[in-house]
């Protein structure tokens, strides 16, 4: 499988949450690609500063140096995520989606409305 982490995923992975099932934890330590998206370290830092979630100051860099494959985002990624559909405005969240779409990958998420796009995913 090739899966890509939304972020509160892989924050649930970073701090050993009961959040997820061992048979989701086993896939995101042994599938060989499991990727996390650079928007992901971007949006806890912005988070961090805001003081919208907790946390250590280095969780961004943490995630960075997980053993995940990083994700860079391109200006396909870009043309992409602003042609998707309104259903949700999170600017984050949507740069996840236009990168699953364009790279053919499976979105690891909890998040319900997600599924509302064209994209693949697995419930976390």
């Amino acid at each position: 499988m090739r899966l890509l982490l939304d972020t509160h995923v892989a924050l649930w992975w970073l701090g050993d949450s009961p959040e997820l099932s061992d048979e989701v934890k086993g896939w995101l330590d042994t599938e060989p690609e499991v990727y996390l998206s650079a928007v992901s370290p971007w949006e806890v830092a912005i988070k961090l500063s805001i003081g919208k979630l907790p946390g250590p100051s280095d969780l961004a860099e943490r995630l960075r140096d997980s053993h995940f494959k990083p994700l860079v985002i391109t200006a396909a990624h870009g043309a992409r995520a602003g042609q998707l559909p309104p259903h949700h405005r999170d600017p984050f969240d949507r740069m996840l989606i236009a990168q699953a779409q364009t790279e053919g990958l499976t979105i690891v998420t909890r998040d319900s409305w997600i599924p509302k796009y064209d994209v693949q995913t697995l419930r976390a």
